[in-house]
């Protein structure tokens, strides 16, 4: 659904596409890929017991947490297990239960694929206090009185529990999750009681069409952008758009943030060297940069569905809202997907330039019946061959020249777009 006529001009003058990733490129339901538990009484060593690894030989060394303490500790072997979520095991499903319990109180699409899963085990969920959702980073909260979080790297960070956990188990995690970071997953710490309790990793697919899109879009010599949140790290948002064809991803964008991007991007200046001496001179001067510089604003199409799009899509030049995506985003786009077909917005440009290409052959033919029969009914061929046009046929000339042009306009009613036509 196109809103009003400026859209329908500016989409075929787009210079940029920006996408946001969740719910845009991807379908926008995360799935759990990995629960990783961290038992200290199982699979690693305790909590107040501290080893290192040097040549090979396990040797105890003084625990962060407990000043002074030198324990004794066995050589145990460190194994990593990866537990299935439907696992019966007592320790698993108390560990499980208390991430389900924190995400329930948020709204995130990350959240509702945590509970509707775990929701399978069939377990009472614990009331959560003093609720937070700090943007971009995780969910904190209060369980029993002891403090939980659910995140990224982040909001461990911003919470010191690099200084409350145990040496091997933080080095163990943070190992347990470069690895899942380097598959591409979005990966989230559960903390609880300054403790990490276990890692889980989930997985958005990717639209069948957004490929089909992005390289329709690059024929369209359109430059294209991917956003994604904090809460996506760099590789898994580089992984999804090396997937699907985009060449530059702005990573780790707040919601308030994306409008500023938008405008940054608008905003860009193309270079063009008009003096060809200055690249004689082997080196440029900031001077010499800006004499040559020529302001170009960029046109911009931003594509979103979620309401934190939704500044973003009114500051674009042209914006896309996903039918399937929240009424606030579909109130601030300029073009709604009412099927959430990604491939849309490239129909939607292909229509606009087709739209654009039949008003100028309406003025062309309103113009060409004009320039031509006007002269001849004011009499300019009867001095040199006798021919009068008669007031009739001038009146039949005129009606013909609407019909033209209604005929060219009504025919765009039957019009598929290329990338349409190449489906059926």
């Amino acid at each position: 659904m196109i809103k009003n006529g400026s859209t329908l001009e500016n989409a075929g003058n787009i210079d940029v596409a920006v996408f946001d990733k969740t719910g845009t490129i991807t379908e926008g339901k995360p799935e759990i890929e990995d629960i990783f538990i961290i038992d200290e009484n199982e699979f690693i060593l305790k909590r107040n017991e501290v080893i290192e690894n040097t040549d090979g030989d396990w040797i105890v060394v003084e625990d962060p947490a407990i000043p002074g303490k030198h324990v004794n500790v066995e050589s145990e072997e460190l194994n990593d297990n990866l537990l299935n979520i439907e696992s019966k095991n007592s320790v698993e499903k108390e560990i499980i239960k208390l991430i389900p319990s924190l995400e329930y109180n948020s709204t995130h699409p990350i959240a509702k694929a945590i509970v509707d899963k775990v929701g399978d085990l069939s377990i009472n969920l614990d009331s959560v206090d003093d609720f937070e959702n700090i943007t971009g980073k995780g969910l904190k909260g209060k369980i029993n009185g002891k403090t939980i979080l659910a995140g990224n790297n982040s909001l461990l960070s911003d919470e010191n529990i690099a200084d409350t956990e145990n040496i091997v188990i933080y080095s163990k995690a943070q190992e347990k999750y470069n690895e899942f970071v380097n598959q591409g997953k979005t990966v989230i710490f559960l903390v609880y009681d300054n403790h990490i309790k276990g890692i889980i990793t989930l997985m958005d697919k990717i639209r069948n069409n957004s490929k089909r899109t992005i390289d329709e879009l690059h024929k369209m010599d359109i430059e294209i952008y991917m956003i994604t949140p904090p809460g996506n790290n760099g590789k898994t948002a580089k992984n999804v758009a090396s997937s699907v064809g985009i060449d530059n991803v702005i990573a780790n964008v707040l919601p308030n943030e994306k409008l500023d991007k938008v405008v940054e991007i608008q905003n860009k200046e193309h270079l063009k060297q008009e003096n060809e001496n200055i690249l004689e001179k082997g080196k440029e001067t900031v001077e010499s940069k800006a004499e040559g510089v020529h302001k170009k604003p960029k046109e911009v199409l931003f594509v979103g569905d979620g309401i934190n799009n939704a500044s973003a899509l009114s500051q674009a030049d042209v914006g896309v809202g996903l039918g399937s995506g929240t009424g606030v985003a579909m109130e601030s786009g300029d073009i709604v997907l009412m099927e959430g077909d990604l491939e849309n917005v490239v129909a939607g440009i292909q229509f606009s330039n087709k739209i654009m290409s039949r008003i100028q052959e309406n003025i062309f033919w309103a113009f060409a019946y004009n320039i031509i029969l006007i002269p001849i009914a004011a009499g300019v061929l009867y001095p040199f061959f006798g021919i009068v046009f008669r007031p009739e046929l001038a009146g039949l000339a005129m009606a013909l020249s609407s019909v033209t042009v209604i005929s060219l306009s009504l025919m765009l009613r039957g019009h598929v777009p290329p990338i349409k036509r190449k489906n059926k």
